[in-house]
């Protein structure tokens, strides 16, 4: 994750193909247009057909949001900045956050494209059934929702000003992710788990360097 310099144009090239290279990159609208369904469907399924009640229903699905803050930073700190001397470790964390670092600008791969997300949420899908079964169909659908909060959330750091004041610092510790030390700032979503784990930054104690903040936002 250690670059030299942050490049402000173009993108990674992450497969010599082509069609494998477009299959890395997508709009964040279509992930939530693909997702969307299975999340309503899942949460009517859970009602009408498996006969839980609304506030079950309710529990569970909100419960599995707040389960994906703590599940995006266990992956962003110890798998997307696992450090490895191997080269196909290596290959394989630029592939799935490295290029992020390398190219914050690229709006393209900010959310895991439909492909290879399809078939990791149907593995995550299957490995929850069999702990939590039919509680699977209320779950599910919360931590899909979380996930598609995060990746918003990370767009939106990256496109925008915070709209309110009280997000600042959830803004700041990303950026100070990126620019200052990468071994802290692994929210996104959310800074709970910073704070918890002591990997927030100490935001009265650093100095915000508003040209290296540009560099991290898209083009406008």
């Amino acid at each position: 994750m250690k670059f030299e310099k942050i490049k402000n144009k173009g993108q990674a090239r992450l497969f010599e193909s082509q069609y494998l290279e477009m299959l890395t990159k997508t709009h964040p609208l279509v992930i939530w247009g693909m997702y969307i369904p299975i999340i309503s469907y899942m949460l009517y399924y859970s009602h009408d057909t498996l006969g839980f009640k609304v506030s079950t229903v309710a529990m569970i699905f909100f419960g599995a949001m707040f389960f994906w803050s703590f599940f995006e930073y266990i992956m962003h700190r110890f798998m997307f900045h696992f450090a490895s001397d191997s080269p196909k470790v290596q290959r394989f964390i630029y592939v799935m956050h490295g290029n992020h670092h390398e190219y914050p600008r690229d709006k393209q791969r900010l959310f895991m494209p439909p492909v290879p997300s399809l078939i990791l949420a149907s593995a995550i899908f299957g490995a929850q059934y069999i702990f939590l079964r039919q509680y699977t169909f209320m779950f599910f659908p919360g931590f899909l929702l979380g996930y598609l909060i995060y990746g918003s959330m990370h767009y939106a750091i990256h496109a925008w000003n915070p709209p309110f004041k009280f997000l600042k610092p959830l803004w700041r510790n990303h950026h100070l992710h990126h620019y200052k030390s990468e071994d802290k700032g692994f929210g996104v979503s959310s800074s709970v788990w910073d704070v918890v784990f002591g990997t927030f930054f100490d935001l009265d104690k650093e100095k915000e360097d508003k040209e290296k903040v540009k560099e991290l936002m898209f083009n406008k």
